[in-house]
């Protein structure tokens, strides 16, 4: 799944590099021992200049009321800025996930490291900089991460009562959809930038999964066709009658206009019930695709606009 995911997010370009700064952290005396995925690091009791990886690692923290030094820019989806909002301000951009600047980290003198599914060979660069972190991240486990993240930097009370805000928010709205609507399907896809194929998501992604919390459904014949070890499936416009439904969703990359611009001017799109209709809703890759707490809100805002007070 891990595997899956990295590739999901983009082709992985890292070259090892040999950098060594005499900014390197010295051991800290005072530390607590973390086992992770790529091995065990001890940590500083009260980190205060942390350093993430990728953007649902920035995301958590600043659910956490945490401000990261530094992170990095994804390799295809949006970026998370219109839902992390001026919380970020001033932070330290390290290039995308899959070049990241290893000489600027040695001089933004971190004390610890955090990412997703660090790569091991970054993560043994990482680790001559300050005491990294490799985290499991899948789509649809999002919350066992949070409250992960929020156990290595001393703030699960915080993670808890979030996700307590966020399993209430869930109730009422999953009372309001069954009163209003029933039980309905939804597709949701997605489109990129430079690759010409497009996908939609099936219950093992993110975004799925917090429609399913509403008790909303892909579509039957989506679930039927969908690999039981990926989260999304590539479909062409000869498949399109797998994408219909009550309503579709579809998270764009920057960019990535055009590519669907083909799609929907497609003699073989327009037989879709759901474009006839006009149930068809753009939003954005940068907190539908993968996220957290923020980016599940964020998808919440989206369906109740959309499905919910439109109707």
């Amino acid at each position: 799944m891990t595997l899956n995911v990295m590739l999901f997010k983009g082709c992985y370009n890292f070259l090892p590099q040999q950098i060594y700064s005499s900014n390197v952290n010295s051991i800290v005396s005072e530390c607590r021992k973390i086992k992770h995925e790529l091995g065990e690091s001890c940590i500083p009791l009260n980190p205060q200049r942390i350093i993430v990886t990728d953007q649902e690692s920035l995301e958590s923290l600043v659910a956490l009321n945490l401000k990261p030094i530094a992170t990095t820019i994804s390799n295809r989806v949006g970026n998370k800025a219109r839902i992390l909002k001026d919380k970020i301000d001033g932070i330290t951009y390290l290039g995308k996930e899959s070049q990241i600047n290893i000489e600027k980290i040695v001089q933004l003198n971190p004390d610890l490291i955090l990412g997703f599914s660090i790569n091991p060979q970054e993560y043994k660069l990482f680790s001559q900089i300050a005491p990294t972190i490799s985290i499991v991240y899948t789509e649809t486990g999002w919350k066992e991460t949070f409250k992960q993240i929020a156990e290595i930097v001393y703030k699960s009370y915080e993670a808890e009562k979030t996700l307590e805000q966020y399993q209430q928010r869930i109730e009422k709205l999953k009372l309001a959809f069954a009163q209003k609507l029933g039980q309905k399907e939804v597709s949701v896809m997605r489109f990129y930038t430079d690759i010409q194929f497009t996908q939609f998501l099936s219950q093992l992604s993110f975004p799925v999964s917090i429609l399913e919390e509403l008790k909303l459904s892909i579509p039957l014949a989506q679930r039927q066709v969908s690999n039981s070890n990926v989260s999304y499936e590539n479909v062409s416009l000869e498949r399109v009658d797998l994408l219909e439904a009550d309503a579709m969703f579809i998270a764009l990359d920057p960019g990535a206009e055009e590519n669907f611009q083909k799609y929907s001017n497609s003699p073989l799109w327009q037989t879709l019930d759901v474009v006839k209709k006009n149930r068809v809703y753009t939003v954005d890759s940068g907190y539908w695709i993968f996220g957290s707490v923020l980016s599940a809100n964020a998808i919440l805002d989206d369906v109740v606009k959309y499905l919910l007070e439109a109707s």
